[in-house]
Parts: structure tokens; C-alpha cells; sequence
């Protein structure tokens, strides 16, 4: 096996090859054509290449993010040469104190500045080697349409809730600039293949601007071990469905094998957008929550990041830190500072949140002259008509607020835009009373964790500040009820951003609330915000990618489908197609043959107009039944005059309508039940219910059969109707305890009957009936689509070996399409299935061909005689 594959690494064409990677071996040079390696290193027992496995088990994480986390800047001593530093701000190196040392970590992504082609083989050999980094080198064109194109200005507006309702708003969808997208994220697959042993790496992608990459990895590695956080939020189905390329994003993201959110709402919205536009369910098992998607398990983790808390407690220690906090101390002493820490963007909330001051100061005189807002204005990461205007109504606000309550000596509000450094950051974080968050939307928002951090201080600074070192600590928040991190901040104040009154009466709370209380609210938020560290939340997602990833090894995985609609089915090692020569040749050699057959989904199709079986269908049912070695028998869970008057031509066809309880062996023949039920007495305890749900779920029905009641909600709203459908359930399984039935849920039904009744009952009827006639089946074909039919796939699977067949029986156990199943065979469709039972009646026309030609010869012999 390739120990590492490093195939296509055009950055490393020149200068010699570093050691880098596991057991410290040495990288090969390579060729320039994709995938085919120049083996130039004479120790080849040390290569990349060999086949020889490594003696390191250490695992490896490969992290891919849209930008690198270094910073980059020419060297000052006249050589023009390039200098590259660790960026201690990146959440992405911080996150590596979780994974652990026995984790090598590589890093794959974009450099802020932009590299002269002709330093880019250079500039990728240095990375690699010192900082173990991969850079992806984007054309400026193209970067510029992939990230202030696509990402800023669809992407980002639309995850915030900005719709494109005219040009000014958002940006309009431009096929051009999503062409930008997918090119990028091609390359960044690019460079991942060249460093990713598949079979050993785990892949973790971070954020929006990466989501189809996980199609281009799944698509070369079936088995890739593959995670994708997002960091920003995921809108409600109503927002994204309104994406043109939608289907295209969820189906890319559900190539991974863990997604990752900051909250249970972006979740929600995820699996809700599953539903609706993919019509995918999920499950949620022993706390873990997956969605089965062709057979593979994409399991949905939910956990908010944290802050990097050895980071914040270097800088706090800084002397620069504690002479700063001196500074600011003296220059608002006897004021109460609330502070606010934004990007100047519009989804950030600066311009309400100036407006709520400006309402505090109005509504409580008392204040003026003893509160100042400082508000800390970090440069916007897009760019555009929106951030200028954000920028003006700023401007003019804090102008109006300062002119109308200012006074010599005192401005109600600080506008800071000039870049700070961060223990000055720090440093405003300690002296302020209270933080104010209000954000209208944002994906997490770190800045409350690091306030919190940052009011518990250290000795040097409460000695700074005169405080007693024995005295708890104390701090505020008030933060917006969008935001990521409010669910974790119980203490916080929470507020509707929008409305100016509750955010000024909050502000107000804020400072009035008595100091023990305030120091309660600290003491909650610093014992979650201390142990849910960045830390904790990089751990926690490994060990989960770990776990989904577990039964990669032991499944068989093979891709279908074209461009971005690409995907993985994963199934069980002994799960294959039904050969259609193989069925064929056992048919042929085989004389006693039970056949049974489920109806919807498997003779007709479940997505056809028309609900009655046709015409083709029913002359193979006919034609199967004509041959006298064979016994064929439809089961539905439709009721029985509905089956008659399907099958009514079919005089020789045995039918088991209800899931079994009914059970005909030909046309002639009376309606039998497989268990003796009597009391029907519980529908006048469930019907009543179901009638209740019906009433209060639009699109719902009841469908009433002699032996079970369905309650249907096909055409109801996806996620109403489950809600509503998991409630029925609880209600009837609750007030129907002590009646002899099940409750079952199965697909858009909640289906209550017969406690035993089940489609295994008539396999199991059919073996023994044709047991009894002496006709001992050597030949057993059952096909199904459903969670209904596995009960038959059980019973014939069970019945091998069993003197209910023949030791030689062939026995065919098929599911329609490529799902998890008790069958071992499958076929894909209702196209195929019907082609194959073709295959069967042309082998049976066959044989009484040759029949009916041997006794018209007996004849001519024995007339001759």
C-alpha cells in the first residue's frame, strides 16, 4: 500500500525535498503529470512511495480553510525575500492544542498576500517544510470573483438572511461567479490530493467558502475520512431554498461524513432543508443525530467554539497589557464604560446599537455624563456599497449622540476605528463594565467568551485596578438572541437587536443589577467558557469524526452520478446487484419455484400518476403464473377488494392484502386470514385520535382497512406532518398499551394492527403450503422496497438450511435500490425489476415451447403407430 501519496506536487518541483511527514521520510520530487511519481531519492526503502508500511502509527489531520494561518510580509533587510510567521489569531492553529501530540497536523489553504508565480515553487517549498503548510495559489481574477464574488456577496448575505430581493440587496446569482467557486474549491481538492494518504488522514474543511469540497474528495477517495464545520450560520429552508444551486451545496456537504454546527437552530435548518428539497429524515440515536444518505451515515454534530484561553492568559500577563489598562483606568475614572467589539458590516448591529445608547441617555437623564459606550470598529471583511453606508450612518449617529449629550471633558460615545492591538483589546475588555453584543445576525461571535476571560483578570491587574484579589469577580453581557453564542450564555441579558427600546432598558439592567448578582452571572459563564475552550471543541469533533468514520474499513463504497451531483453508496461487503444471467440460469435448472412479490414501489411505481398496476406488469404476473413449477404470490398493505380488483384477470396469482392478514391462493379460491384476530374493539379507541391529528394537519388522511388504520401524511409539510406524526405515535401507543397491537411508524404513515401481523407471515404460509403439496421450493425469489418487506427477507433467509427447503434451494432476497437491507441483492429501480422478471417468463415460454413440441411429436408417433 501507498504509505503516502504526494502525487501532482507541482510546488515542490524545485530545491531539494524536506523532511517532512511521518517517521520524518522524505518527500519524492514528482512529475509534472497528475499522478505519476519520479522515484529520484536512492533510499528507497525510505520513500514516500514504498509499499513498505510505516512503523509510525501516528494519525495526521489535514486542515483546509480558506486562508492559511500565517502571516506573511517582506523581509526588512533589502533581499525582497519572503518572512512567514504563525498567526496566533487564527482559530484554525488554535484549534491544534485539541487534537493532541500524538496528532501531526497539515494545513491546506490560501495566503493573504499574493505570491509572484515565479515565488510560488519557492514560497510552497518553505511552507511545507517549516510550517507544514500547503498553499493553494489562486489567479487574482479568479480569487476575486470566488471570495468578494460568490462567498461576500451571495453566499454570506444569504446565510445572514439577506435576500436578493433587488441588486442593491445582496448579490443577484451569477452563474459566473459560482463557475469561480467550484474552480477553487477544485484546487484546494487538488492540493489536498497531493499530501492525503485516504486511507489513514482525516480531512477537516472549515466554513462556507469550502462547501463542494467535499464532492471533489469523496468523488477520488470513497472512503475519505471527511469532516466540514460550518462557522457561519445556516438559514431556515424558506432563505436557502431560494438559492439556485441549492441541491447542489446540501448534496456536496452531505459528502462528508460529520457536518458541524455552533447551535441546534443551524442544524435544524440544515436537516429541515434535507427534508424538503433532498427528502432525506434523520435519526437520532443514543444522542448522536445522522441522516442516512445512500447508505452511508453523515452524522450531524452540534457544539459552539471556544476561545484559546492559554492565548488570552499570555496577553493579560503582558506588561504593555497592564500599563494600558492604567491608561484607560485614569481616562474613564468615574465613568461606567459598556463596551462593544464589531466588524462594520451591516449584519453586526453598530448603528442599534448607538441608537440604544442614544434612547438610555434620553430615557435616564441620570446617566449622562457617567456612562460611555466605547465602540470598538474593526475593518469589514467584504467590501461595497453596504459597508460605505454602514460607515455613514455610524459616523453621523455617534456625531448626533456626542453633539447633543456630550460636554467638555465627556463624549457619550468612543468610536475606535483605527486597528488596535490586541492586548489593547484586552485592556478595554477589563475596564468595562458590561459588553454589549447585538448583533442581527452572526454565526458565533467569540467577543463575550474573551470579555468573560478577560474580567476574571490576574493579580497584576486587580492590583492596577484596586481591587481585592479575594473579592469575586463580576462582569455583564447583553447580547443579541441571533447570535451563535447566546444559547451557552445563560446569564447574559438577551435582547431583540431590532428593538431600540429593549436593548436601552437592557443597557439600563445592565447596570443597575446588584453586585452579587453580577457575580453570579461571571461565575456561571467563566466555569463554561474555561472548559469549553477551543480545545475541548477541536477534541470533541475528532473524537466524533473518528466514531463516524469507524465502518469505513468493512463497507464496500463505490460513486454514481456526475459533476457535483456526485455521491458514495456504502453497503455491507455481501450486498450486491441481482445478475440478471444469474437469476436466469437458477431459474432454469430449479422445479419448484416460490415467488413472492411486493406491489407498491416494486411492480408500480410509487411516483407514477397512476396507482393501479399496468399492463406489462400484469402479463408477467399472468405468464409467471402459467408455468406450473412456479407459485407466485403479490403482498401489499392495501386492502383486499382494491388487490381483487387490481389482479382480476390474474386467475392463478396468490395475493396477501394488509401486510398479511388476508391471504388468497388464486382467484377462485376464499379469503383466509393468517391469524385468528377477533377483537377489533381498539379502532374505536385510535380512530378517534387519528381523526384529531387529521383535523389539526392539513394534507393528512385516514385509511381504513378491515384488520389495521393508517394515518397518511404524504401531502402534509414535511416537518409538521413528522412532528405531528411522532406525537400521534406517543398518543396512540400510550392510550392503546393494554390492546393486542403494534404501532408502527413507517414511511409518511402511522399505521396501528394485529399484534404478529407482518409480511413474513406469507412467506411463511407459501413454504409450507407448497411443503404440503409435495412441491419441497428449490427456487425462492422475493423482492421488496420497503421497511415492511424485510420481514420477508428474514423468513426466507431463516428458512435456508431448513427442512422447509431443499438443500440446494436458490434463494434470492432482492430490495429495490442500494439501502441498508436484510436482502443481499438488489436492483435499482422498478424498470429493472420488471426487465428481469421478463428474463424469467421468456425462460418458462421456452420450456413449454419445448414441451408443447415434445408431445406434439408423441402424438405424430403414436397416430403413425
Amino acid at each position: 500500500m501507498v504509505s503516502r501519496s504526494y502525487s501532482n506536487l507541482l510546488d515542490l518541483m524545485s530545491g531539494d525535498s524536506p523532511t517532512f511527514g511521518r517517521g520524518g521520510k522524505k518527500i519524492s520530487r514528482v512529475a509534472t503529470v497528475a499522478g505519476v511519481l519520479s522515484e529520484l531519492d536512492d533510499e528507497t526503502s525510505n520513500s514516500v512511495t514504498s509499499d513498505a508500511p510505516s512503523s509510525i502509527t501516528q494519525d495526521r489531520m489535514i486542515i483546509v480553510g480558506n486562508q492559511l494561518p500565517l502571516r506573511a510580509h517582506r523581509s526588512s533587510d533589502g533581499s525582497g525575500e519572503w518572512c512567514f510567521s504563525w498567526d496566533e489569531d487564527s482559530l484554525l492553529l488554535q484549534l491544534k492544542d485539541g487534537l493532541g501530540e500524538d496528532v501531526e497536523v497539515l494545513y491546506v489553504g490560501c495566503l493573504r498576500e499574493q505570491i509572484d508565480p515565479i515565488e510560488q515553487d519557492d514560497v510552497a517549498q518553505t511552507l511545507l517544510e517549516t510550517f507544514k503548510c500547503v498553499p493553494a495559489f489562486i489567479p487574482p481574477e479568479l480569487f476575486s470573483k470566488f471570495y468578494h464574488g460568490f462567498c461576500k456577496q451571495q453566499l454570506w448575505p444569504l446565510f445572514h438572511y439577506m435576500l436578493p430581493l433587488s441588486p442593491d440587496l445582496g448579490g443577484r446569482f451569477d452563474r459566473s461567479l459560482w463557475q469561480a467557486y467550484v474552480s477553487v474549491n477544485k484546487i484546494f481538492a487538488d492540493k489536498v490530493m497531493e499530501v492525503i494518504t485516504p486511507d489513514e488522514d482525516f480531512v477537516w474543511v472549515h466554513d462556507y467558502h469550502l462547501m463542494v469540497l467535499p464532492t471533489f474528495l469523496r468523488k477520488r477517495f470513497n472512503r475519505v475520512k471527511l469532516g466540514f464545520f460550518l462557522h457561519s450560520p445556516f438559514p431556515s429552508s424558506e432563505i436557502y431554498r431560494t438559492l439556485p444551486v441549492r441541491d447542489e451545496l446540501l448534496r456536496a456537504l452531505l459528502n462528508s461524513d460529520l457536518i458541524g454546527f455552533h447551535t441546534f437552530d443551524y442544524a435544524r435548518h440544515f436537516l429541515s432543508c434535507c427534508s424538503r428539497m433532498l427528502g432525506l429524515s434523520y435519526q437520532s440515536k443514543r444522542g448522536y443525530i445522522g441522516l442516512e444518505y445512500y447508505g452511508r451515515t453523515v452524522s450531524i454534530k452540534i457544539l459552539p467554539v471556544g476561545i484559546h484561553i492559554g492565548q488570552l492568559g499570555s496577553v493579560l500577563n503582558l506588561p504593555e497589557t497592564e500599563s494600558r489598562v492604567a491608561e484607560l483606568r485614569d481616562q474613564f475614572r468615574g465613568r461606567t464604560v459598556l463596551l462593544g467589539v464589531d466588524d462594520m458590516d451591516i449584519f453586526k448591529g453598530i448603528s442599534l446599537k448607538l441608537l440604544a445608547m442614544e434612547q438610555l441617555l434620553t430615557q435616564h437623564p441620570d446617566k449622562q455624563g457617567k456612562v460611555v459606550l466605547v465602540q470598538i470598529a474593526n475593518p469589514a471583511r467584504g467590501r461595497g456599497k453596504d459597508v460605505q453606508e454602514v460607515q455613514s450612518e455610524t459616523y453621523e449617529t455617534v456625531r448626533r449622540i456626542n453633539e447633543t449629550f456630550g460636554r467638555p471633558g465627556y463624549d457619550p460615545v468612543v468610536l475606535i476605528e483605527t486597528p488596535l492591538q490586541f492586548y489593547e483589546r484586552i485592556a478595554y475588555y477589563v475596564i468595562a463594565e458590561c459588553c454589549l453584543v447585538t448583533a442581527v445576525r452572526d454565526g458565533m461571535n467569540l467577543i463575550p467568551y474573551e470579555y468573560i476571560i478577560c474580567r476574571q483578570g490576574n493579580e497584576k491587574l486587580d492590583e492596577t485596578l484596586g481591587l481585592n484579589p479575594e473579592t469575586p469577580k463580576k462582569s455583564m453581557l447583553v447580547v443579541s438572541e441571533f447570535i451563535g453564542c447566546s444559547p451557552s450564555l445563560s446569564g447574559a441579558i438577551r435582547v431583540n437587536p431590532w428593538n431600540i427600546d429593549a436593548v436601552a432598558e437592557a443597557m439600563d439592567s445592565a447596570l443597575v443589577v446588584p453586585e452579587p448578582e453580577k457575580q453570579l452571572r461571571h461565575e456561571k459563564h467563566y466555569r463554561y467558557v474555561s472548559t469549553h475552550d477551543v480545545a475541548y471543541w477541536a477534541h470533541s469533533f475528532l473524537q466524533d469524526l473518528e466514531r463516524a468514520c469507524r465502518d469505513h474499513v468493512r463497507r464496500r463504497c463505490w460513486g454514481i452520478g456526475f459533476g457535483l451531483g456526485f455521491r458514495v453508496i456504502a453497503l455491507d461487503p455481501s450486498f450486491r446487484k441481482l445478475s440478471v444471467e444469474h437469476i436466469v440460469s437458477a431459474y432454469k435448472r430449479t422445479k419448484n419455484r416460490a415467488i413472492l412479490l411486493d406491489c407498491d414501489g416494486t411492480m408500480m411505481l410509487q411516483s407514477s400518476i397512476s396507482t393501479i398496476p399496468n399492463t406489462e406488469a400484469i402479463g408477467i404476473l399472468n405468464n409467471l403464473c402459467g408455468d406450473p413449477k412456479n407459485v407466485v404470490f403479490v403482498v401489499s398493505g392495501k386492502d383486499k377488494n382494491t388487490l381483487t380488483e387490481w389482479f382480476s384477470s390474474c386467475d392463478k396469482l396468490g395475493i396477501a392484502a394488509e401486510h398479511g392478514y388476508f391471504l388468497r391462493l388464486s382467484r377462485d379460491a376464499e379469503w383466509e386470514t393468517c391469524l385468528p384476530v377477533t377483537d377489533f374493539d381498539w379502532k374505536e379507541i385510535a380512530e378517534p385520535v387519528m381523526k384529531l391529528y387529521t383535523e389539526t394537519t392539513d394534507g393528512s388522511a385516514i385509511e381504513t382497512k378491515e384488520s389495521a388504520l393508517v394515518w397518511n401524511y404524504q401531502y402534509a409539510d414535511p416537518d409538521f406532518g413528522s412532528c405531528q406524526a411522532k406525537e400521534l405515535l406517543d398518543h396512540l401507543e400510550s392510550v392503546l398499551a393494554n390492546e393486542p397491537v403494534s404501532v408502527k411508524s413507517g414511511q409518511h404513515i402511522v399505521e396501528v394492527k394485529p399484534q404478529g401481523v407482518n409480511k413474513g407471515l406469507v412467506a411463511d404460509r407459501l413454504l409450507l403450503t407448497m411443503r404440503q403439496k409435495g412441491m419441497l421450493p428449490d427456487f425462492v425469489l422475493c423482492i421488496g422496497d420497503d421497511r415492511s418487506d424485510e420481514d420477508m427477507f428474514e423468513v426466507i433467509m431463516r428458512a435456508k438450511g431448513l427442512p422447509s427447503l431443499s438443500p440446494v434451494a436458490e434463494v434470492f432476497a432482492c430490495t429495490v435500490g442500494r439501502k441498508p437491507s436484510k436482502a443481499k441483492y438488489y436492483l435499482e429501480d422498478t424498470t429493472e425489476i420488471l426487465r428481469m422478471l421478463q428474463g424469467l417468463v421468456t425462460v418458462s415460454e421456452q420450456a413449454a415451447a419445448r414441451n408443447a413440441s415434445q408431445v406434439a411429436s408423441t402424438r405424430v408417433i403414436i397416430d403413425r403407430e
